[in-house]
């Protein structure tokens, strides 16, 4: 575990954080006092004055009457009613419950999901994709993602698949976007041509320079992947036009020196470089304690002075954590669930079964009909009302609850909520960068880039 410089930093953040109202959250960001006002995700520069009355109103149970005073209050954006039917516009494909590599800590049971290793068949890709595609209205949007397993395991389906979701899309005047996240060792320069030619968002699964990742990531018997990951993918890195790859790091307590990963990753040329901690993996093994969080949280900020810094010289620094934080605050993002899982987005198993999203592939709790019988209604609907932020605890008393969503239903299904100060902690940094960054720089928001494949939250 590296050194924790800073951690100062982040206990503080973790201290600032904390959740103090339900209504609003208040910063102070070089000298100057802002309000976050909870409804709406909306952010205000407030005087020292107006921030005393606010801080005494709250302690003092007054503050809806002083947010209505001050013309800040009114219905709430939104309610206790939970999404009901919604139409489907993703859908990820479990091509492969197989894969080559050992990872311990693999939530899908090292690719299996626990069951038999198998491979899709394509008359299964192929009516998800018809439900998918033909679901959509004219004119509209949808994403078929593949994933695993190791989906290059079962390359032929990935491509016929593709191709007819293309021609679908082609007939009724629908766009589809395609997305892949593979663990690389099996790319080929023909599977660069492919994802070039259908504007793939490719994600590959890395967790830091060869040390690290060997250790947490090596082939069943054992050996290390990196060294052959990134030569099958350098000619991806170089081709890049229409396809974006990036790379996704899975953090544990053995791999937390985030700066010197970003740092590499950036410099051999990824699109986009992010980090997710492990909180619920296969077995419990390698999964984040809270000591090992704030040391993240540390690290995470490290990693977005560095992000300030190139942002302020006019360089490019694609941390996409930060990023995609960053243009969220920036649209006012205001959500009750922390992703589409369950709703607009479902994954679907190498049978045929739906689920809530790729990680709750074979996992009853998550189940959602199938692609011959249908989504069941009844399973989705109760989902997307026992998942509702507002009936969550302790969500419904916390700040951050319209950024953060309730967090990931896989994970605080599995684990609980360990993650909760962290989040806030990041979350608060990133507002104090938002803040920062549109009075330096406000130019750069009007250009963000956008991360094709915003899955990693925060």
């Amino acid at each position: 575990m590296p050194e924790r410089p800073g951690i100062i930093d982040a206990a503080a953040l973790v201290a600032a954080s904390a959740p103090r109202s339900d209504a609003l959250h208040l910063l102070s960001v070089d000298g100057g006092d802002h309000l976050l006002l909870v409804d709406g995700s909306r952010l205000f520069r407030i005087d020292a004055d107006l921030r005393g009355r606010l801080e005494r109103a709250t302690a003092n149970g007054a503050l809806s009457d002083l947010l209505d005073e001050l013309g800040l209050g009114g219905p709430p954006l939104i309610n206790d009613q939970p999404v009901v039917d919604p139409p489907l516009h993703a859908l990820s494909l479990a091509v492969s419950q197989a894969c080559n590599l050992g990872c311990g800590y693999c939530y899908a049971g090292q690719g299996s999901f626990g069951k038999p290793p198998r491979k899709m068949p394509l008359d299964t890709a192929l009516a998800a994709v018809e439900r998918l595609v033909n679901g959509a209205p004219e004119g509209g949007r949808v994403t078929l993602a593949f994933m695993g397993g190791e989906p290059l395991v079962n390359r032929p389906v990935i491509q016929a698949a593709t191709r007819y979701a293309q021609e679908l899309a082609s007939l009724r005047g629908v766009r589809v976007n395609h997305s892949i996240t593979t663990n690389g060792t099996l790319v080929t320069p023909e599977d660069g041509d492919f994802f070039e030619e259908f504007g793939f968002a490719v994600t590959i699964s890395l967790d830091g320079p060869a040390d690290q990742h060997d250790r947490l990531r090596p082939f069943k018997d054992g050996r290390g992947s990196f060294d052959r990951i990134m030569a099958n993918i350098a000619p991806l890195l170089k081709q890049q036009r229409r396809m974006q790859v990036s790379a996704r790091v899975t953090v544990t307590p053995d791999n937390l020196d985030l700066p010197a990963t970003l740092d590499r990753f950036i410099a051999d040329g990824f699109h986009s470089v992010g980090f997710s901690p492990l909180l619920h993996g296969s077995a419990g093994r390698n999964e984040m304690d809270r000591g090992a969080l704030l040391v993240m949280l540390d690290q995470m900020v490290a990693c977005g002075a560095a992000f300030e810094r190139a942002v302020l010289e006019g360089r490019r620094y694609p941390f996409a954590n930060l990023v995609n934080a960053l243009r969220e605050i920036h649209r006012g993002t205001h959500r009750p669930y922390p992703c589409g899982a369950g709703a607009g987005y479902l994954g679907v198993s190498a049978d045929g079964d739906l689920s809530a999203c790729h990680r709750f592939v074979e996992d009853e709790s998550g189940a959602m009909g199938s692609l011959s019988a249908g989504i069941d209604a009844v399973r989705q609907n109760g989902w997307l009302h026992d998942r509702h932020v507002h009936r969550q605890e302790p969500c419904r008393s916390c700040w951050a609850r319209y950024m953060c969503g309730g967090g990931c239903h896989h994970e605080v299904i599995g684990s609980g909520r360990l993650s909760c100060e962290y989040v806030r902690g990041w979350l608060h940094y990133c507002l104090s960068a938002y803040l920062r960054l549109s009075d330096a720089r406000p130019g750069w928001f009007a250009g963000a880039p956008t991360d094709p494949n915003p899955a990693m939250v925060p």
